[in-house]
């Protein structure tokens, strides 16, 4: 958080639902502002979102920046009087000229005061719990009543449907890095700037710390102990980076059965192909195998930790951009 403007260091989408359950069990008023409509250049998507507390300290980001004094001002005036509010800008308005949305799009931001009647109960704590456990959420927001609840899921993403916003967050895809390297260290914070969710496993404590990788999820464990709690689902990537077979096959032999949308290995082909070859040995088909990538990245003649991290990130991002289609 910096202390100049009372923002709340950059969060991902899904992460605000845990911050704004937060604030409301600690007693504050909040509103959450949704981008409902874009066109043009609007420098942030539909379901994009903002919260803004009583104490005018905010979260998240509905414009890059644009129109977002505007917002709280309004934002500010819901908290004082409860109720929702929806505010259109374009090329053609002045005022979203005088709030700086000069870049030839229009962008429609629907606010809503979290408070007793129009949140339905529980809402921002149950869609953070689903999110937490990596399962998507379907909020349905009543543009005329200013009424949100969670319904099932049955839209594949946000938009106006009539008098109605349809929210659908889905949550962070996220990438498991195994060893805690020097690679580690610079792949780690590039991920998380990307959006990744990032947890970093290595049992060997003097490598494992969090003064090594801050702000990010640490655990100084054997990968088969941390990775069977977690969930590993079809938007989650592996990187193991030790060259220790006995730490990066054990996260191997748990995920190879499962939906990753990328695995990769450091190494050179020597070293994979005796890794593949210790993989048959103890069972695993030749399809599942195929899977992994290594050597890990991009051949883009990588040579320090820096651009190694950049080769294997390039790689998982063309990975995941395929899978997303």
């Amino acid at each position: 958080m910096t202390d100049d403007n009372n923002q709340i260091s950059a969060l991902a989408d899904d992460a605000l639902f845990g911050l704004a359950a937060e604030w409301q069990q600690a007693g504050h008023n909040l509103v959450v502002a949704f981008v409902i409509r874009t066109w043009g250049s609007s420098p942030r998507q539909v379901g994009s979102l903002m919260l803004v507390r009583d104490d005018q300290m905010i979260a998240g980001s509905v414009s890059g920046g644009c129109v977002e004094g505007a917002v709280v001002d309004a934002a500010l005036g819901l908290i004082d009087k409860p109720g929702s509010q929806r505010l259109d800008f374009g090329v053609a308005d002045a005022d979203a000229w005088e709030v700086g949305l000069s870049c030839g799009g229009e962008i429609s931001i629907w606010a809503v005061s979290v408070a007793a009647g129009y949140f339905g109960a529980d809402v921002l704590h149950d869609a953070a719990a689903a999110l937490a456990h990596r399962n998507s959420i379907e909020l349905h927001c009543d543009l005329d009543a200013g009424r949100v609840h969670m319904a099932p899921l049955q839209h594949p993403q946000s938009g106006v449907d009539g008098a109605r916003f349809v929210f659908v967050q889905t949550p962070r895809p996220q990438v498991i890095i195994v060893g805690a390297v020097h690679i580690s260290q610079h792949l780690a914070p590039m991920a998380v700037q990307l959006g990744f969710d990032v947890t970093v496993i290595d049992p060997r404590r003097l490598f494992a710390t969090t003064g090594r990788f801050p702000g990010v999820a640490m655990y100084d464990q054997w990968p088969d102990e941390v990775l069977t709690k977690m969930v590993v689902d079809a938007d989650t990537a592996l990187v193991t980076l030790t060259h220790d077979p006995k730490i990066d096959d054990a996260a191997l032999h748990l995920v190879l059965g499962k939906p990753l949308f990328y695995i990769a290995c450091l190494g050179s082909k020597k070293t994979h192909a005796a890794r593949l070859a210790r993989l048959a040995a103890a069972g695993f088909a030749d399809d599942l195998t195929a899977r992994i990538q290594g050597p890990a990245g991009l051949d883009i003649g990588a040579k320090t930790p820096a651009e190694i991290a950049v080769s294997v990130l390039a790689e998982m991002v063309s990975a995941y951009r395929r899978r997303l289609g």
